[in-house]
């Protein structure tokens, strides 16, 4: 597949990240690439390690999670045991995915996920927000030319830009950053997405959400705020279970979210006072300058027989102070909308 541009962009980039949601079983895998097809995604994203290759089999007290997580109380070897997509798989789904018009990629964990990919030839890659302090890794994956995806969601300012440095060394400046809150789920109200046009003003590259809050509305809030790509976990039906599935989105949820995405940033439009032909037709309700009571030749105007009032046929109210003390050239029914033809100089 050729190299995703994501300097070119002319929509919204929408990731269904398929992560744990898989249930261990292939055909579940397809199937939600084939719905996140049918929902409106743009792309599938995979995670390319195994329990091995992320960490070890350990379970003394560094390796147990205790970070106030869904996890928690589970050692990192039997979490990503359960977590982890066979890499046997991956071709398959990346030429099933290809098949019906879905980009997909993935998330390399080390060096040996990087060499496995490149053999399957995908189009960029993903750091995730806890290997964005792998700058080694980074660098590797950076050297293969293609985009490299970066969430931030552990990372200081300092530790940003010492990963998007690494990209450049490499010469490569595809890079685009994603907001992320690393959290499962993450809190709204720590959703902070007033950073996202801060990360592409301070670092110059595109910029996007890994969105791991429940719902829809951190999505569409950061298309508002400038994301070019955005990621949410995805799965087929809620009822597989696994470690992911609490804050994924449903296939209805997915859809909603799609949709929701492209209004907003069809809202979003363009800087134009323009009118169009409906706002024009809707000026009719404006307020105007009305005869409200019957008016002789010669009779002074003033604020008993002109008022502003709705419809928009009349001068604008803009002008009642200048009008006021003036007299009419003609007799003028209540109800006509005052113009400058019925107004001596």
């Amino acid at each position: 597949m050729n190299v995703v541009s994501f300097n070119t962009l002319n929509k919204v980039f929408i990731i269904a990240e398929l992560s744990a949601n898989h249930g261990h079983d292939i055909n579940i895998a397809k199937e939600t690439i084939k719905a996140a097809k049918e929902v409106g995604a743009d792309a599938i994203k995979l995670q390319t390690y195994t329990a091995d290759t992320i960490t070890i089999n350990c379970d003394n007290e560094y390796f147990k999670i205790k970070s106030g997580t869904i996890w928690d109380g589970r050692t990192l070897y039997d979490l990503y045991k359960e977590a982890y997509t066979p890499w046997e798989w991956q071709e398959e789904l990346i030429k099933y995915a290809e098949s019906i018009g879905l980009i997909c990629f993935s998330s390399p964990f080390d060096k040996t996920a990087v060499d496995f990919l490149e053999e399957l030839n995908v189009p960029a890659y993903k750091v995730a927000s806890f290997e964005i302090t792998d700058i080694p890794l980074i660098e590797y994956i950076a050297s293969k030319g293609k985009p490299v995806i970066i969430s931030t969601g552990i990372a200081t300012l300092s530790e940003i830009e010492e990963a998007v440095n690494a990209c450049r060394k490499m010469g490569n400046n595809q890079i685009v950053l994603l907001k992320c809150t690393s959290a499962y789920p993450a809190k709204i109200e720590d959703a902070n997405l007033r950073t996202i046009q801060n990360l592409k003003d301070t670092f110059n590259v595109e910029v996007g959400l890994s969105d791991h809050t429940l719902g829809s509305t951190a999505s569409i809030v950061a298309v508002a705020l400038g994301a070019k790509i955005i990621e949410k976990h995805f799965i087929l039906d809620k009822n597989i279970g696994g470690p992911d599935a609490s804050f994924s989105l449903d296939k209805k949820e997915f859809k909603q979210l799609v949709e929701s995405v492209r209004d907003a940033e069809k809202s979003m439009g363009k800087v134009s006072y323009d009118l169009t032909e409906k706002v024009i037709k809707s000026r009719e309700f404006s307020r105007s300058l009305f005869v409200i009571k019957d008016t002789k030749a010669g009779e002074l105007l003033t604020e008993q027989n002109i008022r502003s009032i709705r419809p928009g046929y009349g001068l604008k109210p803009k002008h009642l102070k200048s009008i006021i003390g003036k007299r009419t050239k003609k007799d003028v029914l209540r109800g006509t909308p005052l113009c400058w033809d019925i107004i001596e100089e």
